[in-house]
């Protein structure tokens, strides 16, 4: 394997704050690895250093010659003034003919959701998120060696992160990931580097081959790594018990985790808590009867819809951008007037709302305050916990619980949020997008207290490893009108959305094939026309079975993925492979339609 970056003995420090202190380690070609570590502890600086872009204080870095490489940041510096044609396409340089005909580019535009932002569009207009889409599209269209990516999966729903860990798996070029979503570090990852304390420590595998290994090292640890030995042990049980054996693993391996985990009890004893959660909530906690529920511009989200909550119910909330989601939860908070129907209310419903927006934090207060000006003390179970002990479970170190809010940064200031919601100790908890902006420990402590807290829970989230974690059943929002329950979860979902994505590729086409068929060609003699007409009719019969074939591929790749305990790459890889091939046949097949469609024309 050729060697394409190599750091010896790097250092990088800002200030008084070591990021990394003597760190060697090197990127090979075919490597895919994923990095984690807590907020703040270097793994976007050591991101930049092996791109290129941060120097490092000390230390010798290597590159391959003529290496191709992109570095995908969080922050999508882009022109304002450039269209999204001139930040995507054209650096490559390429004629129309050439990108337009090029089966790989139109899959990353469609797989990004460039083409709902429209090539002609200003960057300037765009929201952050449809910049780094744009940022992330311009990366993936190119040729590359080595892809470096800063978390590429915020902003992408739960079908464009599946579809992001696809692609990654069919193309050849190394990959170095930082990534906070569990799902596809362990999709995607053959490796896995957790930058801490100036150091890098580096485990073979994803996500779950460093939950082994954490969980090994932190049973070794001493009395003051205790709290992180039971968190990474509750979470070793979850990964054998909930969802066996996530990725295959030697004999050994399996047999070490579950020496370490014969003595852990399960997550969360579901029945306890439903039980304690009725006598806390009573029968009802929040119904929507025969719901009409429309957006300001008129567009129909839910019609006649009807939705009982259960006590201790624990739901998960998905669907593309766009299809309602944030606004569902908003008409269960009962902050969104319904268009037709009722929202009825539970009299001890105290409801806990986690938005996505960070404006409702006291600026003037430190974090402390910020906390103990909800509570001083809360349950948890069967435990008492002080707002100290609860910030510092959620990452505020006791020093840091005294810092100013307005020095906080954007992650840590969804922490804090996420802190005060807790604290007012909700049973009927809303959580919109929770994992934005919170490392993979902070998930951790998060998911260990909803396993005790009794109440209802929904929760939105592109995280799907958050979804399949905490929720006990799927809710969709497929744009027909209806709230759909999924009891496959969120493998059924994608299926779903396979299939509809499918359905209306098939629409269009005999839309399109009508319009021209009614075309009257007054040049050609009819002997003509109907020849011409015989091929396109022909050319059609072909189109529809291989928009078939392809559908069929998508949703065998879906299927596939969704089970990671068997999850085979190459098998992945000669499904993307096959469904290109398609793509492509049919792409040069409605050439030719059209080509016969301009002749009947005349």
């Amino acid at each position: 394997m050729a060697n394409l970056i190599n750091c010896e003995n790097i250092s990088k420090s800002f200030g008084l704050k070591t990021l990394l202190d003597g760190v060697s380690l090197g990127v090979q070609d075919g490597d895919r690895i994923g990095v984690v570590g807590f907020n703040g502890g270097g793994k976007s600086t050591l991101l930049k250093i092996l791109a290129g872009v941060e120097p490092a204080d000390s230390g010798r870095i290597s590159r391959a010659n003529d290496l191709r490489m992109a570095h995908v940041t969080q922050g999508a510096e882009l022109d304002p003034d450039a269209t999204v044609f001139e930040c995507v396409i054209a650096p490559l340089g390429l004629a129309e003919h050439e990108w337009a005909g090029s089966a790989k580019i139109r899959e990353v535009l469609a797989g990004i959701g460039i083409n709902d932002l429209g090539m002609d569009t200003r960057v300037g207009s765009l929201s952050g998120g449809e910049r780094r889409r744009v940022n992330l599209a311009a990366a993936l269209v190119r040729d590359l060696d080595l892809l470096i990516l800063d978390e590429p999966t915020n902003h992408l729903d739960i079908e464009g992160v599946q579809w992001l860990a696809d692609h990654v798996l069919s193309r050849r070029t190394a990959l170095v990931v930082v990534t906070h979503d569990r799902w596809f570090l362990d999709t995607v990852a053959t490796r896995t580097w957790e930058v801490h304390d100036g150091a890098v420590d580096m485990f073979d595998g994803g996500y779950n081959d460093w939950t082994f290994a954490r969980a090994e090292r932190a049973r070794q640890a001493d009395a003051a790594e205790q709290r992180r030995q039971n968190l990474a042990r509750k979470e070793l049980a979850w990964l054998r018990r909930g969802a066996p054996a996530r990725t295959s693993k030697p004999r050994y391996r399996i047999e070490a985790a579950e020496a370490l985990i014969s003595d852990v009890p399960a997550p969360r004893d579901s029945v306890e808590l439903m039980s304690f959660a009725k006598r806390r909530q009573g029968k009802v906690v929040v119904e929507l009867e025969n719901a009409e529920l429309k957006t300001p511009d008129g567009r129909t989200l839910l019609e006649d819809a009807t939705w009982r909550l259960a006590p201790g119910e624990r739901i998960g909330l998905v669907g593309v951008n766009g299809s309602g989601k944030t606004t569902l939860l908003r008409a269960l908070a009962g902050d969104y007037k319904l268009s037709g129907g009722r929202r009825v209310e539970g009299k001890t419903v105290r409801l806990g709302w986690l938005r996505q927006e960070l404006d409702d934090l006291p600026l003037d207060m430190r974090v402390l305050e910020a906390v103990e000006d909800v509570a001083t003390y809360i349950e948890v179970g069967k435990k008492q916990i002080s707002a100290s002990q609860l910030a510092e479970r959620l990452g505020f170190s006791p020093k840091r619980q005294r810092t100013p809010i307005a020095d906080l940064s954007g992650g840590e200031r969804r922490r804090l949020q996420l802190t005060r919601v807790l604290m007012r100790e909700p049973n009927f908890l809303l959580l919109d997008e929770p994992t934005n902006d919170l490392d993979i420990d902070t998930l951790q402590e998060l998911e260990d207290l909803l396993d005790s807290w009794p109440g209802t829970l929904v929760v939105i989230s592109h995280d799907r490893y958050l979804i399949e974690r905490i929720a006990d059943s799927t809710w969709a929002l497929f744009g027909d009108g209806k709230l759909t329950n999924l009891p496959g979860g969120i493998g059924q979902y994608l299926e779903r959305r396979a299939q509809l994505a499918a359905s209306q590729l098939t629409g269009a086409q005999s839309a399109g094939v009508q319009r021209h068929a009614e075309t009257e060609a007054p040049k050609l003699s009819a002997a003509e026309s109907h020849a011409l007409r015989k091929k396109m009719s022909a050319l059609e019969r072909k189109m529809s079975k291989l928009a078939q074939q392809e559908s069929e591929l998508h949703a065998q790749m879906a299927e596939a993925s969704a089970d990671i305990s068997n999850l085979d790459t190459q098998k992945l890889a000669d499904f993307d492979r096959r469904a290109g091939e398609v793509a492509e046949e049919r792409t040069q097949l409605e050439m030719e339609w059209l080509e016969l469609g301009e002749q009947l024309e005349g």
